[in-house]
């Protein structure tokens, strides 16, 4: 039996590039719900670790997230409980890459899930981000599991310093970790018409403060904004940036 149509559309683009690496270990995809209209799952995972291991972990984490939203029901389950499960077998796939090789693969994870009734979800691992714009304005965004997070949280470095200092690279938490990392979940509600949903490696986020962000995804399409923020990530990098990755979406009247 086919879902009933949403009254809203969604419009969604993915961007990558290697930057000034000689290793591409970023990977990032949308992907539609194979039987549900106006459902999809934006994922990405930025790898870490060897020549190659970290596109294998990041290569995990998005073939884990596209077999479990092939299964996924969005009218019966739990959507908490589908983001923690990519999750956990993520990590649990990472970890077993790892025994069979010499590597030692990582990989964090952002990922953001619309539903038919435009309710958003999202959950995170590291420092890759999901942001949530309304029009030009940023409501919200994840926080990342990173010393210097920890350091603006308690007070003792601002957001601009948290950008320079030398640890800004140090992470507290990713997948294919010993101890088994704890993902960061939240439900942000149901999203208007003019809304963007946003996830990014951190190649990307550290060129930009959230005000242009914004600007540039209230006024352009997702495919012109992608294309846009990478082009300006590369000249603010100078030579010396980071893979990057983003993957955003959308919302428009149908009307």
């Amino acid at each position: 039996m086919s879902s009933p149509r949403p009254n809203f559309r969604l419009t969604a683009s993915t961007g990558i590039h290697r930057g000034d690496r000689a290793y591409q270990q970023d990977q990032v995809q949308i992907i539609a719900h194979p039987r549900m209209a106006g459902c999809l799952l934006g994922v990405l995972a930025d790898g870490m670790g060897g020549k190659s291991g970290g596109r294998k972990a990041a290569d995990q984490v998005i073939l884990t997230a596209q077999q479990l939203f092939e299964r996924f029901a969005p009218e019966d389950e739990n959507p908490q409980e589908f983001l923690k499960q990519v999750a956990s077998e993520a990590h649990l796939m990472i970890k077993l890459t790892a025994i069979s090789t010499e590597e030692e693969p990582h990989s964090t994870l952002a990922a953001f899930l619309v539903l038919p009734d435009r309710s958003c979800h999202w959950l995170h691992i590291g420092d890759s981000r999901v942001y949530h714009f309304r029009g030009a304005n940023m409501i919200k965004r994840t926080l990342d599991h990173s010393y210097v997070q920890r350091l603006v949280d308690e007070g003792k470095l601002t957001e601009d310093a948290a950008l320079v200092h030398p640890q800004s690279n140090l992470l507290t938490a990713c997948l294919g970790t010993v101890q088994d990392p704890v993902p960061a979940y939240e439900s942000i509600g149901r999203l208007e018409v003019g809304d963007s949903l946003m996830a990014c490696s951190d190649g990307l986020w550290h060129y930009f403060n959230p005000r242009e962000i914004g600007t540039v995804l209230h006024s352009l399409s997702p495919r012109e904004a992608a294309e846009l923020l990478i082009q300006k990530a590369r000249q603010r990098a100078h030579g010396t940036g980071d893979n990057l990755s983003l993957a955003l979406v959308k919302v428009e009247s149908l009307s």
